[in-house]
């Protein structure tokens, strides 16, 4: 176990960050504990690195769905508690988060293929620049380029976004 801790916290850590906006240790000990239970129960068809993720995407999107996490806890000077409701998941948001999504999935499908592919494979599989590099073909440096290039084209068409 110390062997998967050591090679996959940092991932780890990234995709926590990136799925609930905070670094969150008790998020990253609840990877590790269920990655522990469940380690009989993997299985050598896909890898390893991608069953992790789910355990970590999961585990993020319970977090996210808890009442813990809604209910934010503030004091106001005389030991009284306030809650306030999180609005992350009102109608408003979630119909506006999902025009962004469209307008970054169309921004996508208008890229040329070679730069769309590269993309996908790497933001969106979570692929890093070796296994990019084998799955087409190509050199490291051109996945890199070709990555750099479908971001610059993104950036330009999606900075009313931004």
């Amino acid at each position: 176990m110390k062997e998967i801790i050591k090679t996959y916290q940092n991932t780890i850590k990234h995709k926590i960050r990136q799925l609930t906006g905070t670094s969150n240790e008790d998020l990253e000990q609840e990877v590790y504990i269920k990655t522990w239970k469940n380690l009989g129960r993997y299985k050598e068809e896909g890898k390893f690195k991608q069953w992790i993720n789910t355990i970590t995407y999961n585990t993020c999107k319970d977090f996210l769905k808890s009442s813990s996490h809604k209910n934010q806890t503030l004091s106001d000077g005389e030991d009284k508690l306030v809650y306030i409701k999180d609005s992350k998941n009102s109608p408003d948001k979630k119909i506006l988060q999902k025009e962004r999504q469209k307008i970054i999935a169309d921004a996508i499908e208008k890229l040329k293929p070679k730069l769309k592919e590269v993309i996908i494979l790497s933001d969106i599989k979570d692929m890093n620049y070796e296994e990019i590099s084998k799955k087409l073909n190509v050199p490291q440096g051109t996945v890199k380029s070709r990555l750099f290039n479908a971001r610059q084209q993104l950036s330009e068409v999606l900075k009313d976004l931004l």
